[in-house]
């Protein structure tokens, strides 16, 4: 067996553990810094949104021997505003212009024609009017709205209601850090990227949905014991998963880096980054707040309850009782990442 594979083993037996609970709040300290700066990069600089969302116009050139920065520069003097200009494999060009009217679109098609050196019928131009454009950013805003509400209210079924608003913090983390991405690189939002922020976020929903249900099993009649406390039987459930958590997201991170680096960046193939780095940003926060958000919030609105102190103080007093008269408590772990055990005192797993 791999090191790797081995210390999962030991990870999911309880045997070794790493203190995330304990040390929660320096990753709720991480988070509120990352998500305060995408917040200010979308207040200062905003999105750079695609003509499907604000409406422009789209020509598809035939072959010309015009280079890309030079036609850029034709079609931003012919309509007056910024272009994008993408070289297609058939030696033509697209060329993306926001907005522009249907009147409008007619003058710049014949002014590309003649600068370009191509036949007018041979440009082809699709227009998206503004209304077309925020009818679809509202039907996006109202899928994402949808998705929300069925995140919580089966997470709230399946699990309990303090998992669904742990959970629904955790996809709100992952959403705002894409997009502050998005605002602080400057790349194009479209279509593709309302995808890709579904997707990531259902990826996301996934690897916390994997840990909240072995933290729903770990802790059935919890109160019946004094071996363990809440937040012990939940840093367990995140030790338990650790290890699949970052093969999963390694996995998935490889063919989404492929697109995004080499697609997107050393092909060119600008189309590719729409949804590659929503995927890329979204993949590696999904599997960061499943892991130091979303279980560690479970915990902070579990031990509220009145039975969860009343445990804690239990455990507690007969460690304590154990500790006086020299013998070993139940469930202490040896730590991997310090010399001293874990979530209040001792995590479970077993007895040495």
């Amino acid at each position: 067996m791999s090191k790797l594979g081995d210390l999962g083993a030991r990870l999911y037996r309880g045997e070794v553990g790493y203190d995330f609970v304990g040390k929660r709040f320096i990753w709720y300290g991480v988070s509120i810094l990352i998500t305060i700066t995408a917040i200010a990069a979308l207040a200062v600089q905003g999105l750079n949104m695609g003509i499907e969302f604000k409406g422009g116009a789209v020509f598809t050139t035939p072959k010309t021997a015009v280079s890309e920065p030079k036609a850029r520069e034709f079609a931003e003097e012919a309509s007056g505003h910024d272009a994008i200009v993408q070289e297609l494999g058939t030696g033509g060009l697209r060329i993306q212009i926001s907005g522009v009217d249907t009147d409008a679109a007619t003058d710049v098609k014949k002014k590309l024609a003649a600068d370009l050196k191509v036949d007018e019928a041979g440009i082809n131009a699709d227009l998206v009017g503004p209304s077309w454009g925020e009818q679809i950013a509202n039907k996006a805003w109202t899928g994402l709205g949808i998705f929300m509400v069925l995140v919580v209210v089966y997470l709230a079924i399946a699990f309990e209601w303090r998992m669904a608003v742990a959970a629904l913090i955790a996809l709100i983390h992952d959403l705002t850090i894409t997009v502050g991405i998005y605002s602080l690189v400057g790349f194009e939002v479209t279509p593709g990227t309302v995808i890709g922020l579904l997707t990531i976020l259902g990826y996301s929903l996934y690897d916390t949905v994997v840990v909240f249900d072995g933290l729903k099993e770990g802790s059935k009649d919890i109160t019946k014991q004094t071996r363990f406390t809440y937040s012990e039987i939940a840093n367990r459930s995140i030790n338990g998963t650790l290890v699949r958590s970052i093969n999963t997201t390694v996995v998935a991170l490889l063919p989404v880096a492929a697109l995004l680096f080499i697609g997107g960046g050393l092909l060119d193939a600008g189309m590719l980054n729409d949804i590659s780095l929503s995927l890329f940003v979204g993949l590696a926060a999904g599997a960061y707040s499943s892991i130091f958000i979303a279980t560690p919030l479970v915990v902070d609105l579990k031990e509220r309850e009145p039975a969860m102190k009343a445990l804690k103080k239990r455990v507690l007093a007969k460690r304590a009782s154990a500790a006086a008269k020299g013998e070993s408590a139940d469930g202490e772990d040896t730590v991997v990442d310090e010399p001293q055990v874990v979530a209040q005192g001792r995590q479970p797993g077993r007895r040495r």
